[in-house]
């Protein structure tokens, strides 16, 4: 009896231990995706060159701090040709105080130069239908979305973050 209560408890005991394995296995697969958006910021940091934080970014450039969700994870820009890359958790949409709303892509990309952000990819916005936002600009208090048609709104309705809420589909 006791041979076999040892087999039973060793296969039980190896069993679980795969499991426990493999999980392990899943969430480092899953961190590893979010290294490499950090191994960036890591490099920049042993270089001496802090990356600032993207609402910090924004604001150098003439842009609303809250325009992207909060839960933006990270973005990389390059400086000489200004294009930004912007990496959110989720597609998602944020509700502003001007009861506009944007819906994002996980990966939203554009050329930021001060006070507009163009060519951009992964932003929508809801005018009659959704439409894609292919340029965003400031002007004083106000900010220009453009969808083939321009819709201007009160910019201090993005000078806050919000977070965003997980949608299904862009």
């Amino acid at each position: 009896m006791d041979q076999i209560l040892n087999k039973v408890g060793s296969y039980w005991i190896n069993k679980r231990a795969n499991k426990e394995i493999s999980s392990v296995g899943d969430d480092l697969n899953s961190l590893s995706s979010s290294i490499e958006g950090g191994a960036k910021w890591l490099v920049n940091k042993l270089k001496g060159k802090m990356q600032k934080s993207l609402p910090e970014l924004l604001r150098e450039y003439d842009m609303p701090i809250g325009l992207f969700p909060q839960d933006a994870t990270h973005y990389e820009f390059n400086e000489e040709t200004g294009k930004l890359t912007v990496f959110i958790p989720s597609i998602c949409e944020v509700g502003y105080r001007d009861s506009s709303v944007l819906r994002f892509l996980n990966i939203v990309t554009g050329y930021l130069e001060k006070g507009k952000l163009v060519d951009i990819e992964g932003i929508k916005t809801k005018v009659l239908i959704w439409s894609k936002v292919t340029r965003i600009s400031t002007e004083g208090s106000k900010i220009h979305f453009t969808t083939g048609v321009k819709k201007t709104r009160s910019r201090d309705a993005y000078q806050v973050l919000r977070a965003g809420i997980t949608v299904v589909k862009f």
